[in-house]
């Protein structure tokens, strides 16, 4: 049966990284499974013996291999077809250029809703699943009511394209509000995975503590959940890159794909070779 209501929980992490930077998340399930969902990895946050917010902040030595069922617990519903997430971000080496003192400003917002109206493909949702509601949940924002305001009204103004308008999708202002992630099991999880990218892609997994000659215990254990959850993506895409953006067979898996990466590019960049990664002896040069 087609969705008749979609919920959308949205998340930012890391706006300025060695390499990549502006990393913006979410996870959307239908309203028919929401409540499931949720009941679900709220008892297995229980079993595992979670019992405040799991962030990717706290991933610790000691909560490591809890963290990392959980993460498995919450692919099982995206690769079962129940949720879809999608990550956002940028590469420092590719800067947008000829950008005004607004814009750059503004570039949070400006992102998020780069994010918003592409990174799930709302456009290509098949018109023959009928009227369907979208209901958008964002992080509390680290921005001024006015800048806030204006956003909504652009998220808002999404129904207004004329590609979106023919799926069927409507938004209702009341369905774009702030969410606070300690309340939201889906925003959680969320949250590990979008962290996971960042510590990957921006090498935090070799940092040592100064004066070191070893990597720190919790370093360590990042890596370790990162790996799990990369193995996880790659178990639904076996040759999935975290680097670049995901590749689509059809232009409907923008909507239906369960997990996807995307790469922002500017359209109008220029290249800062100061900002790519070390060629490593004996290594490749993209992310596993």
């Amino acid at each position: 049966m087609p969705e008749s209501e979609y919920i959308l929980f949205c998340d930012e992490s890391d706006s300025s990284g060695k390499y990549f930077s502006n990393f913006y998340g979410g996870v959307m399930v239908g309203a028919s499974q929401y409540q499931r969902v949720t009941d679900f990895l709220n008892s297995e946050k229980q079993r595992l013996g979670f019992y405040g917010e799991v962030k990717w902040g706290k991933v610790s030595e000691l909560y490591r291999d809890r963290y990392i069922a959980l993460i498995k617990a919450f692919f099982r519903e995206i690769a079962g077809g129940h949720l879809r997430v999608r990550i956002m971000f940028t590469q420092n080496a590719l800067a947008a250029k000829g950008l005004t003192r607004e814009q750059i400003d503004s570039t949070y917002f400006r992102l998020y809703y780069q994010f918003a109206k592409h990174a799930f493909g709302l456009r290509h949702r098949p018109v023959q699943e009928g009227p369907t509601r979208l209901r958008l949940y964002f992080d509390e924002f680290p921005e001024t009511r006015e800048a806030v305001a204006q956003f909504r009204g652009f998220i808002l103004g999404l129904q207004a394209d004329p590609l979106v308008r023919r799926t069927g999708l409507t938004i209702k202002p009341e369905d774009i509000t702030e969410f606070r992630s300690h309340d939201h099991v889906l925003a959680q999880c969320l949250d590990l995975v979008l962290g996971s990218m960042s510590f990957r892609l921006n090498d935090k997994h070799l940092e040592k503590p100064a004066g070191a000659r070893k990597r720190g215990k919790k370093t360590i254990a990042k890596e370790a959940v990162y790996k799990a959850i990369y193995a996880e993506i790659r178990a639904i895409r076996p040759r999935f890159n975290i680097g670049i953006s995901t590749g689509t067979e059809k232009i409907s898996d923008r909507w239906t794909a369960p997990y996807r990466h995307w790469l922002f590019v500017p359209t109008e960049r220029e290249y800062r070779g100061e900002f790519t990664k070390p060629r490593r002896k004996g290594g490749p040069t993209q992310p596993t």
